[in-house]
């Protein structure tokens, strides 16, 4: 049993160091920018929710669940958005689990006629977990009686659960129809280790997002197209201790369908077997009602991980009507 006990955590440290060093991400973040920036809440300057659905891998014992949930609402009075969200991750490989909640809070300053500046703060609290329940120890096991204890005195058995406060900002600068946006994750270091002697800071994870859109009619003279179609362009950076991952792309807004395309690359600390592109993510998107939008994004894998079936997200959001629908500092690529 001390056997198998070690083989599982080897296994376990080396799922920890890839868990520690990757947040979860999404691949249509341009749909949900909060999920990147806790300067976005309350950008669309009306009531705002909507749930995101990831399934990754599913072919693979790497299989990865990620659901998030959020909603956000503009104070008008108060020049000032207000957000929550949820987020819950699960992996098969380690029965590990991630879940957290945060609250945001993000403020709109009027740097010129275009131009506004939204600095924003987010502050949560989440918990990382481990079944260890299934674990049968040589200590737990009484040959005499045939009876297993439900505890166990060895020093290598680690905490089921690690409860932390997680504390991120970020500013976003944007026009009616661009945007670049700036956050940092993960600010304070919380102390994601199992074991109560040691100290796991969690790495800070930095962003870099921007986007511009453009009606399509002022592009090109085609009669068919929706007089307000738009083609947005946007990208997206991020690192994470070691790791890192640039997302670029375009998306075509139809006014009732949506269709685009993302591109992931690994841009920096790549080793001689790894891949410049490492997936591509098609998109498609739907407006069922002039508020509620389903989108679903499936990303190709192209590097030699092996036939992992890709991976699955699925959005749902929903914009209520707002009396100030026609600000001018609302930014319109989230409407």
């Amino acid at each position: 049993m001390k056997i198998k006990f070690l083989i599982f955590i080897v296994a376990l440290l080396f799922s920890i160091s890839k868990v520690k060093a990757q947040d979860p991400i999404f691949t249509q973040f341009y749909l949900i920018p909060e999920t990147l920036n806790p300067g976005f809440s309350g950008s669309s300057e009306a009531p705002y929710a909507g749930v995101l659905q990831r399934i990754q891998w599913p072919s693979l014992d790497l299989r990865v669940e990620t659901s998030y949930a959020f909603a956000s609402f503009w104070l008008e009075e108060a020049n000032s958005g207000i957000g929550f969200n949820a987020i819950s991750q699960t992996e098969s490989f380690n029965d590990y689990r991630l879940q957290q909640f945060n609250v945001n809070y993000a403020y709109r300053v009027q740097l010129s006629d275009e131009w506004f500046f939204r600095p924003g703060i987010e502050i949560g609290w989440g918990f990382k977990d481990f079944n260890f329940q299934n674990l049968l120890l040589e200590d737990q096991i009484n040959i005499n009686t045939g009876v297993n204890s439900p505890t166990s005195i060895d020093p290598l058995t680690p905490n089921t659960t690690v409860n932390y406060v997680d504390i991120s900002a970020g500013m976003v600068f944007n026009t009616r129809n661009s945007w670049i946006g700036f956050s940092l994750k993960h600010i304070n270091r919380p102390n994601i280790s199992l074991r109560d002697e040691r100290n796991e800071p969690l790495e800070m994870l930095l962003s870099v997002s921007t986007g511009y859109e453009i009606k399509l009619l002022d592009m090109v003279d085609i009669s068919f197209l929706p007089n307000e179609a738009k083609l947005i362009a946007t990208g997206n950076y991020m690192r994470q201790g070691r790791f890192d991952r640039l997302d670029i792309g375009t998306i075509f807004d139809f006014e009732r369908f949506l269709a685009g395309a993302t591109f992931s690359m690994d841009v920096f600390d790549r080793t001689e077997n790894s891949h410049v592109l490492t997936s591509i993510n098609p998109f498609f998107g739907v407006r069922i009602t002039d508020d509620l939008r389903f989108g679903v994004s499936y990303d190709v894998n192209t590097s030699n991980i092996g036939r992992t079936n890709g991976v699955y997200e699925f959005s749902l959001t929903y914009r209520f009507t707002s009396r100030y629908e026609d600000c001018y500092g609302c930014p319109t690529y989230i409407k």
